[in-house]
């Protein structure tokens, strides 16, 4: 879903991929309209235990002042804020941390099997018209905006049937991410209050990402377009403004039109796997010059600020990525997301899958075996930070000091052999 999570998981530890991948992990924030007017001071989040359908009531009659204050009509707030529900089931998703990760070849299996790219391609002709005109507009592929359609609702089959209003009222209720969801919250209010879609319909997952794409009501206000001409910006039926809505985005993303996203590549012996972070970024000529080379054996792509990525460290495939990557993590900051969003849209155009084949006999450490590593890597000196069970760029840096320490090849990978070789004495 577009825009950054004032949470979200690092990029190595990914959700699976079924039908909405994004949705099991948490939503991306784009800042929300500024307020017309100051907001009365919030009102305090309960303690978990407290949290019941009477206190939510007792909640939201208190953030009533604040939805006024930032230009919500009282019409709109006793229609809409007034009916919120209390939703239990969205907390209870919120706070489900799975204890295992699928690895990235894991997760490419379920996003781009064969199924989803026949049917990306059939959709992919059936809205040409759409997809152009949106192509056109903001430069951004077709193929690529018909692959992010497919991720985030497979083509519009999932998308949630979670009101908007109420999913984003109860998170705000419960307080954990309070100022994220209540600033949701209001964009939500302000959709309905501007007439662009009635409460009732507009629906999405249960961390209030809205339609076919799955925007968060912020990211709808900045960036949702009326391509059809019909006077709404409807991302839940209207295959037009969806599309367009989508590629409007990425383009503000930063998407460099005519530009690839990245390509396969060949690293050379005694590559310094330090430098496979989208961090390190020179020109496509400059990694050439340091012996990278494409798969193909063709000329790298011009690419400026391009990264190297090893998703499976030195057993698995090399990408050389660029801007165009970037943009799509703006819309899920997943590396396997992105890898996966880019893929399939290759393969809707008749390209090709990775070449190189995947590590598929390393099993992933689950998120108990990764506190237990950066809590071994921590008591060995090799701060990592606060151990929260995330392959986070802090802990990847702590495993390649360990492999350098162990004489081996310094990925940042992290495996169970690893780990057991980190708690020994």
């Amino acid at each position: 879903m577009p825009a950054p999570a004032p949470v979200a998981p690092a990029v190595v530890a990914v959700a699976p991929a079924p039908a909405a991948p994004r949705q099991a992990q948490q939503p991306m924030l784009s800042a929300a309209p500024a307020p017309a007017a100051q907001a009365a001071p919030a009102p305090e989040a309960p303690s978990a235990a407290a949290l019941d359908a009477a206190g939510f009531r007792a909640w939201v009659e208190a953030f009533v002042p604040t939805a006024l204050a930032a230009g919500i009509s009282s019409r709109t707030v006793q229609a809409t804020l007034a009916r919120a529900r209390f939703l239990p089931q969205v907390l209870q998703l919120d706070r489900a941390q799975p204890e295992y990760t699928r690895p990235p070849w894991a997760y490419l299996d379920a996003a781009l099997s064969r199924e989803r790219i026949a049917e990306g391609r059939a959709r992919r002709r059936a809205n040409a018209a759409a997809l152009n005109a949106a192509a056109a507009r903001y430069g951004v592929p077709a193929s690529i905006v018909t692959a992010i359609w497919g991720m985030e609702s497979d083509f519009g089959r999932n998308f949630g049937n979670f009101r908007a209003v109420d999913a984003l009222a109860t998170l705000a209720y419960e307080g954990r991410r309070r100022e994220w969801a209540q600033g949701e919250l209001l964009a939500a209010l302000r959709i309905v209050d501007r007439g662009e879609i009635g409460a009732d319909a507009m629906v999405g997952s249960w961390a209030g990402a809205m339609g076919h794409t799955q925007f968060l009501p912020s990211v709808f206000l900045q960036h949702a377009v009326d391509a059809d001409g019909d006077g709404r910006r409807d991302i839940w039926a209207s295959v037009p403004d969806v599309v367009a809505s989508t590629a409007n985005f990425l383009s503000h993303s930063g998407w460099v039109e005519g530009e690839p996203w990245g390509v396969e590549v060949r690293l050379p012996a005694r590559f310094d796997y330090a430098r496979a972070e989208l961090t390190v970024r020179q020109d496509a000529s400059a990694w050439a010059a340091d012996g990278v080379r494409a798969w193909d054996g063709a000329a790298l792509p011009a690419l400026a600020q391009a990264s190297v990525i090893a998703p499976a460290g030195t057993r698995g495939p090399a990408i050389l990525v660029g801007t165009n990557f970037r943009a799509l993590l703006r819309y899920n900051n997943s590396v396997s997301y992105a890898l996966a969003v880019a893929l399939l849209a290759r393969q809707i155009d008749g390209g090709a899958a990775l070449q190189a084949a995947w590590p598929r006999d390393l099993k992933p450490l689950s998120r108990s075996e990764v506190l237990a590593l950066q809590e071994a890597l921590n008591a060995r000196g090799m701060d990592v930070g606060a151990a929260d069970g995330v392959l986070g760029p802090a802990t990847r840096a702590g495993v390649r000091r360990l492999q350098q320490s162990l004489d081996l090849p310094a990925d940042g990978y992290a495996t169970r052999e690893l780990l057991l070789k980190a708690q020994q004495p």
